[in-house]
C-alpha cells in the first residue's frame, strides 16, 4: 500500500513541475524544474528501499541471522543528499538570473522577451 501511495506521489509531483515548466513566466518555469528534480529525488530514494533494518546491527527479533535481511542502500540516499545540495544551488542561480532578465527587460513573461529579441 506504501508502494502505491508513493507512485501517486511521484506522479503528481512529475505532472505538476511539467505544469509548471509549460508556463508562460519564467519564475514559474525554474519552481517547475525544482519539483520536477524533487520527484526525482524521491523516486531514487523509494528504489533503493523503503524499509529495514540497519546493516551492521544483529537482529533482534529472533530471526536467527546474524544481521539484518532487508536493509535500505545508504548510497542512494548519499547521492540524493548531493542532488538535493547542487539543486538548491543552481536553483538560487536560476532566480537570481529571472531577477536580472526582470531589471532589464521589465518582464519576465517569455512571449515577450521573445519578441523584444
Amino acid at each position: 500500500m506504501t508502494q502505491l501511495v508513493l507512485a501517486g506521489v511521484i506522479g503528481a509531483l512529475f505532472a505538476l513541475g511539467t505544469f509548471l515548466v509549460l508556463r508562460r513566466d519564467v519564475v514559474r518555469v525554474v519552481w517547475g524544474v525544482v519539483i520536477i528534480s524533487q520527484a526525482a529525488n524521491v523516486y531514487l530514494v523509494t528504489m533503493g528501499g523503503l524499509g529495514g533494518g540497519v546493516p551492521f546491527l544483529p537482529d533482534t527479533h529472533g530471526g536467527g541471522h546474524g544481521g539484518a535481511v532487508n536493509v535500505t542502500d545508504p548510497l542512494v540516499q548519499a547521492l540524493v543528499l548531493t542532488a538535493i545540495v547542487i539543486g538548491f544551488g543552481t536553483t538560487a542561480f536560476a532566480l537570481v538570473l529571472t531577477y536580472r532578465v526582470y531589471e532589464e527587460h521589465g518582464t519576465i513573461d517569455m512571449n515577450e522577451l521573445g519578441d523584444s529579441a
